[in-house]
Protein backbone atom coordinates (compact mmCIF):
# COMPACT_ATOMS: atom_id res chain seq x y z
CA UNK A 1 0.00 0.00 0.00
CA UNK A 2 1.19 3.14 -0.94
CA UNK A 3 2.02 6.60 1.57
CA UNK A 4 -0.94 8.27 -0.48
CA UNK A 5 -3.52 5.43 -0.14
CA UNK A 6 -2.75 4.88 3.73
CA UNK A 7 -3.59 9.10 4.30
CA UNK A 8 -6.53 8.46 1.95
CA UNK A 9 -7.52 5.66 3.83
CA UNK A 10 -6.68 7.87 6.84
CA UNK A 11 -8.95 10.73 5.98
CA UNK A 12 -11.79 8.56 5.10
CA UNK A 13 -11.67 6.79 8.57
CA UNK A 14 -11.51 10.17 10.00
CA UNK A 15 -14.58 11.38 8.09
CA UNK A 16 -16.35 8.54 9.67
CA UNK A 17 -15.20 9.13 12.92
CA UNK A 18 -16.48 12.55 12.53
CA UNK A 19 -19.73 11.48 11.53
CA UNK A 20 -19.96 9.35 14.28
CA UNK A 21 -19.06 12.67 16.72
CA UNK A 22 -21.69 14.40 15.11
CA UNK A 23 -24.22 12.12 15.84
CA UNK A 24 -23.14 11.42 19.38
CA UNK A 25 -23.35 15.24 19.85
CA UNK A 26 -27.43 15.06 18.57
CA UNK A 27 -28.23 12.82 20.91
CA UNK A 28 -26.06 13.27 24.13
CA UNK A 29 -28.36 13.51 27.34
CA UNK A 30 -26.55 16.35 28.98
CA UNK A 31 -25.22 19.74 27.62
CA UNK A 32 -21.98 18.93 28.99
CA UNK A 33 -21.65 15.70 27.34
CA UNK A 34 -22.67 17.59 23.87
CA UNK A 35 -20.57 20.03 24.59
CA UNK A 36 -18.05 17.88 24.57
CA UNK A 37 -18.88 15.47 20.93
CA UNK A 38 -19.64 18.63 19.40
CA UNK A 39 -15.89 20.45 20.45
CA UNK A 40 -14.21 16.78 19.53
CA UNK A 41 -16.24 17.00 15.91
CA UNK A 42 -14.89 20.52 15.07
CA UNK A 43 -11.63 19.66 15.98
CA UNK A 44 -11.52 16.25 13.70
CA UNK A 45 -12.99 18.59 10.76
CA UNK A 46 -9.73 20.83 11.41
CA UNK A 47 -7.46 17.67 11.10
CA UNK A 48 -9.49 16.54 7.90
CA UNK A 49 -9.15 20.05 6.19
CA UNK A 50 -5.41 19.57 7.05
CA UNK A 51 -4.89 16.37 5.81
CA UNK A 52 -7.17 16.76 2.39
CA UNK A 53 -4.89 19.69 1.53
CA UNK A 54 -2.19 17.06 1.94
CA UNK A 55 -3.74 14.57 -0.22
CA UNK A 56 -3.78 17.64 -2.73
CA UNK A 57 -0.45 17.92 -2.34
CA UNK A 58 0.44 14.40 -2.69
CA UNK A 59 -1.57 14.42 -6.15
CA UNK A 60 0.25 17.33 -7.28
CA UNK A 61 3.70 15.92 -6.92
CA UNK A 62 2.79 12.23 -7.74
CA UNK A 63 -0.25 12.27 -10.49
CA UNK A 64 -0.02 8.81 -10.59
CA UNK A 65 -1.80 8.80 -6.91
CA UNK A 66 -4.61 11.34 -8.68
CA UNK A 67 -8.06 9.59 -7.96
CA UNK A 68 -6.72 6.38 -5.95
Amino acid sequence: MTIASQVKQCLSTLKGIESQLNTFSLKAQDEESRQAFHESCLITRKVIVDIENRVGELEREEPQYKGF
